[in-house]
């Protein structure tokens, strides 16, 4: 009989022979296993060489990403640190700048003119007040009545030369 996937009698199908050998099969493989002795496992140098480097690898991952870690942590500080200075100077130039614009604004001539009128009590000159003075109109430089005369510091060669040919 063909397999196919549909059945067309209510009664069910039989089975081939090849299908009962391979499940009888399974259930024999099936048996309860006994307490035995555990048999003691011999260790190779090989394999305890190895699982020492392997420990000793592993030992050696941990504690260099230990050490990365604790580096990020002291840059994340710095950071920190560099970021409170940059506002703190940020403070200091703006506070900086105002204190300019106060002092510019004291050294203008009305505030000067105001501040002297009320706490030092002074008023601007009148024309009575102003005093006039005439001056003849004759110089007061006066020429020098000594001559000046240069010497020139010459060395001994030059002066032996003028001694030769200007004589």
């Amino acid at each position: 009989m063909a397999r196919t996937g549909y059945q067309y009698t209510t009664s069910p199908r039989k089975l081939e022979p090849d299908v009962q050998r391979k499940r009888n099969k399974r259930q024999r493989k099936l048996k309860v296993v006994e307490d035995l002795p555990r048999q003691k496992v011999v260790v190779s140098p090989e394999q305890k060489k190895r699982q020492k480097n392997i420990t000793l690898v592993v030992i050696g991952i941990f504690i260099l990403l230990l050490t990365i870690s604790y580096r990020n942590s002291q840059i994340n500080e710095k950071f920190t640190e560099v970021q409170t200075l940059k506002k703190e100077l940020s403070a200091l130039e703006k506070e900086n700048e105002q204190l300019e614009v106060t002092i510019e604004n004291s050294l203008n001539l009305n505030n000067i003119e105001k501040q002297a009128k009320e706490k030092l009590g002074m008023q601007k000159l009148t024309n009575r007040q102003t005093v006039y003075v005439t001056l003849p109109k004759k110089d007061y430089v006066e020429p020098a009545t000594e001559e000046v005369i240069k010497t020139e510091n010459k060395n001994w060669f030059e002066e032996f030369v003028d001694k030769i040919f200007h004589r």
